[in-house]
């Protein structure tokens, strides 16, 4: 999340903090906070069936950021409220009836920038423990409250950011751990009968992100790039079912004015290659999605706040619909 001025003030952001400017070191403070926490994180459901159920990157979440730019040291806590209105959409990118998925998620990220400079690039750490709750009862077959449920936990041992001039660019790795409350396999062996879908995977993903931003005089236009690679196979009732590799990316285009932030966030998510069941690969298992929509954000003393909206505009193998995101950043 990039509100303020920071987005162009952020290529002067090593001036002032030299100077020891406190307005101005609090302006970069605030945005570059919110231009890495976020990144370093994120989670969401894909495919509403009881075979491979959730796409590990939380579409769209970094709309808004500076993909590329790093926080000064210290750190910081960021809280994603995230809420959809989704119905599954078939290999044709026809809706199927009955297929309804609500879903609010909650993304609670802590950051580290320890003022370590490695290979000129300033680097970070982040640990991520989402949880959300899921109502699908025309998916599941059952009714009920919906169910809560603890998500894979996302590790981020490491983030490289670089600067040259108003360009910036940040490298990371992140690894969702096969630690979940609830999984598929919950689901097949009848353990999940509250009308919800389970909480998490049932498998372990390392996930490469790449973060490309050009922030000047307020502008920002940054790409945040992902490459999802599940290194384990989700096992429930002598099945070995494994996830193919997705690529995603969150775009913004946004200018800050003082205190105010407004933009245009976009999002994508594209699957390479087949799903494979028992080592047999499943035609047509692949997952597209495209969503667009508004976003605006403010800068209060001591915490930032950025809104989100996007509707999905194409979809295959997907769920898809409507989202909001309401996220806020606060250095501790």
């Amino acid at each position: 999340m990039k509100t303020r001025d920071e987005r162009g003030a952020s290529a002067a952001a090593p001036t002032c903090a030299v100077a020891r400017e406190t307005p101005c070191r609090r302006r970069t403070l605030l945005a570059g906070a919110a231009g890495l926490v976020i990144a370093a994180s994120a989670l969401w459901p894909g495919r509403a069936a009881a075979t491979e159920l959730w796409d590990p990157y939380l579409r769209g979440v970094n709309e808004g950021l500076a993909a590329g730019a790093m926080p000064p040291p210290g750190v910081y806590g960021i809280l994603d409220n995230y809420w959809s209105a989704y119905s599954y959409f078939n290999n044709n990118g026809d809706k199927v009836p009955d297929s309804t998925v609500s879903a609010l998620v909650e993304v609670p990220i802590v950051l580290w920038v320890p003022g370590i400079s490695i290979l000129g690039a300033t680097y970070a750490v982040a640990i991520a423990q989402p949880f959300d709750y899921t109502s699908a009862p025309g998916l599941v077959h059952t009714t009920g409250a919906g169910n809560w449920g603890t998500y894979n936990t996302v590790l981020i041992p490491g983030q490289l950011a670089w600067t040259f001039g108003d360009i910036y660019a940040k490298a990371g790795l992140e690894i969702y751990l096969n630690d979940a409350s609830s999984t598929d396999e919950t689901l097949v062996n009848g353990h999940l009968n509250n009308g919800g879908l389970p909480s998490g995977d049932g498998f372990t993903t390392v996930q490469p992100d790449l973060g490309l931003s050009w922030l000047s005089n307020g502008w920002d236009f940054s790409a945040d790039l992902h490459l999802m690679l599940p290194v384990t196979a989700d096992k429930y009732d002598a099945t070995s079912y494994r996830s193919g590799n997705e690529f995603a990316a969150d775009y913004t285009a946004a200018k800050t004015i003082g205190k105010w932030t407004f933009g245009l966030g976009m999002h994508q998510e594209d699957q390479l290659n087949n799903d494979s069941r028992n080592g047999r690969t499943i035609p047509g298992s692949m997952v597209s999605n495209l969503g667009i929509g508004p976003l605006v954000g403010y800068a209060f003393p001591g915490i930032i706040f950025l809104a989100e909206y996007n509707h999905n505009i194409h979809t295959k193998n997907d769920v898809a619909g409507d989202f909001f995101n309401f996220r806020f950043v606060v250095p501790f």
